[in-house]
């Protein structure tokens, strides 16, 4: 071989070693999160957010009693829904993406009509602010947590108030349907987790959390297991089938205060007051990224429909738009690796899946720490073109006088169940 052809060779395998060694780390790279883009409007801390079933639009409720929706498109405008009188606590899309809802701490929910119209109608049936609204996978209900201690059921074809559920003790801070719309899974700042029939309308099931309560609770996509957001600091999932907690996290440093399953099942994200997002892989049972971008507590975290996206909001009025990018390689693992016991029992029982026993996450545990403020360059912040949407109630308010029948009938309800059991006693002892 010639000098010139050696040199030539050589070149080329270093050429080809630092092509390998330029890929690896570019895939690397992609597998993290990303931050693609920040919004600005809000006037105050954000409180909740949700995508759209299309995961073209994003909704965000704020302390400064606005809802906007923003559309991804470049240079779209953002429009302002006008019309609540105090904080909106909370926000969500229908499924089918012809509805947007919104509690309030004014006591009102709110459906809107998510287009520059922003027709909505009013139900006022509760007595005191309302902390959270969630839509059956259907679309035919929504269910909405108060702090006058109860969940409220709605029929939304008929937009009329259904039924309503008792038995927390104090204010209700969130309750979310099951995937199948069978049961409701509620928290409340009496430190219990309870579950619902929705057909009978009793309490099946409850949870309780000495140390603090949870603020926000939610069912993963298969509906088996419950994850919880605590103010002790904690990330909680019990298996509801068998009554067991399956895991156990203490990773953040701040209470956590809101939670979103990614649509696998196979990832949690949080958000907490100690300013991070962090992001657990539930089958491996550890933490596997911690995002930094937030100035201030973070008080909303979401998933998009599709998981290709999530975004977040906080203290500091901004709504961070990130790019997920870690599922497009794990997912691909984690079904290989799980192939066989699809096989034998499908689909796989959690308790053989996930971790058997709590995990107290230490913080030594290795994790990647993703901060976009030192690492993202050219950042696209979107301070789009606000539009205010100034509606007016499109339909008659559900009474208060629905809601105090409604409190008589349950009243009448509990009467006559413990009539009976007062008889069947005395029967038995004659």
């Amino acid at each position: 071989m010639g000098k010139m052809e050696r040199v030539q060779t050589e070149n080329s395998c270093y050429n080809e070693a630092e092509e390998t060694v330029f890929l690896h780390d570019l895939q690397t790279h992609k597998e993290d999160p990303v931050l693609e883009r920040y919004f600005r409007g809000h006037k105050a801390a954000l409180t909740s957010l949700d995508f759209s079933s299309n995961g073209k639009q994003l909704a965000t409720a704020s302390w400064d009693t606005f809802l906007m929706l923003w559309n991804f498109k470049p240079h779209a405008r953002a429009y302002r829904y006008v019309g609540h009188k105090d904080v909106v606590t909370s926000v969500q899309f229908s499924p089918h993406g012809n509805l947007l809802a919104s509690a309030s701490r004014d006591r009102t929910v709110r459906l809107w009509i998510p287009d520059k119209r922003g027709k909505f109608s009013e139900f006022k049936a509760h007595t005191a602010p309302v902390r959270s609204v969630d839509f059956s996978a259907d679309g035919q209900f929504l269910a909405t947590a108060s702090e006058d201690k109860s969940i409220k059921v709605w029929n939304m074809y008929r937009q009329r108030f259904l039924y309503s559920l008792y038995r927390h003790t104090h204010w209700v801070r969130c309750a979310k349907f099951s995937p199948d719309g069978r049961l409701i899974v509620s928290c409340s700042e009496d430190k219990t987790i309870k579950i619902w029939d929705t057909t009978n309308k009793q309490c099946v099931n409850n949870f309780s959390d000495f140390i603090g309560f949870a603020n926000f609770v939610d069912f993963n996509p298969s509906g088996t297991c419950i994850a919880s957001a605590g103010s002790d600091q904690t990330v909680k999932v019990w298996d509801i089938r068998v009554n067991k907690l399956l895991q156990h996290y203490q990773v953040h440093s701040g209470g956590v205060n809101c939670i979103s399953f990614h649509p696998s099942g196979n990832y949690l994200i949080t958000a907490s007051s100690d300013g991070t997002l962090k992001i657990l892989d539930l089958l491996e049972g550890r933490l596997i990224y911690t995002l930094q971008g937030h100035t201030g507590p973070v008080f909303t975290v979401s998933f998009s429909k599709g998981g290709e996206l999530f975004a977040s909001g906080g203290a500091d009025t901004q709504v961070l738009l990130w790019r997920t990018n870690f599922d497009e390689l794990h997912c691909k693992g984690l079904n290989k690796r799980n192939l066989k016991r699809l096989h034998f029992d499908s689909p796989p029982h959690l308790l053989d899946i996930y971790p058997r026993t709590p995990h107290p996450h230490e913080e030594k545990v290795e994790t990647v720490e993703i901060n976009p403020k030192l690492e993202v360059i050219d950042l696209q912040i979107s301070t789009p073109p606000v539009v205010d949407i100034l509606s007016f109630d499109s339909t008659t308010t559900v009474s208060i006088l629905e809601q105090r029948l409604t409190l008589t009938e349950d009243k009448l309800k509990d009467c006559l169940e413990n009539q009976q059991k007062l008889f069947s006693a005395v029967q038995q002892k004659s």
